[in-house]
């Protein structure tokens, strides 16, 4: 390997590594000062759960459990500059056209995290814990929920469907680049209902069909807005080449 090789390579480890302090850093700030208001966020929380009542069983699990609200709350907060980070690491390898998009979807992306994380809020954690509680007093037994496993539950589910909502987001990119197309995306919808339905068994806190339902559904619409919209990106690239035509002839 020469050595211009082994610095270039350097340079982009050097790159990465500041990146990804950078990204570091600011999750553990984000989550210190979360700490300080984990009970407001925890209140919130079991807003679409009814308010339940949460017990705690083991000495360390008030705090471990704090700590977790207060990450998850840090992650969310810091999203918009773990995506500038990571799209700043990203910018140089591209061309003058995709830096161009890539500085137009940086908001975007932000946006529709946070849209599936409300999505999850309000239209998935209330029916998945209204059935979990409902099929405890079916079978005679009175729920007490371990604070714990409710925010492992919820969290799991806000940060699984804030993730999934930018699949949009990055097809759209991705066909503004050229790499993925329409038909490639349309071709494997099949593949992807099927996918959906058990990445939803995987993400869903319940067993049964509806909630489950719910989630698979997402997805497969998810998905179709990912195809319309890369079939619209295709047509706007495709726009000036039919313009330009004309002028050869």
């Amino acid at each position: 390997m020469s050595d211009e090789k082994k610095t270039g390579i350097l340079d982009h480890l050097r790159e990465l590594r500041k990146r990804l302090l950078w990204s570091v850093l600011t999750v553990v700030i984000a989550s210190f000062v979360c700490f300080f208001f984990v009970e407001d966020i925890l209140d919130i929380l079991k807003v679409p759960a009814g308010n339940i009542d949460l017990y705690v069983i083991e000495m360390t699990e008030g705090f471990t459990s704090s700590m977790r609200i207060a990450i998850m709350a840090g992650i969310i907060v810091s999203m918009p500059v773990l995506i500038y980070q990571f799209l700043m690491f990203v910018i140089p390898a591209l061309t003058r056209q995709e830096r161009k998009a890539v500085y137009i979807i940086m908001p975007v992306i932000t946006l529709m995290f946070v849209g599936g994380i409300l999505f999850g809020y309000f239209y998935l954690i209330p029916p998945a814990t209204k059935f979990l509680l409902d099929f405890s007093e079916l079978v005679g037994a009175i729920p007490e929920i371990r604070l714990s496993d409710y925010i492992n539950v919820v969290t799991r589910l806000l940060i699984a469907i804030g993730i999934l909502f930018e699949l949009p987001v990055l097809t759209t990119f991705l066909a503004r680049m050229g790499i993925i197309t329409s038909h490639w995306l349309a071709s494997r919808r099949r593949i992807m209902i099927i996918f959906s339905f058990v990445l939803a068994a995987i993400i869903t806190p319940t067993f049964d069909a509806v909630n489950q339902s719910i989630v698979a559904g997402t997805m497969i619409v998810l998905y179709e807005i990912s195809i319309w919209l890369a079939w619209l990106v295709q047509k706007r690239r495709q726009e000036p080449t039919a313009e330009e035509d004309p002028e050869s002839q």
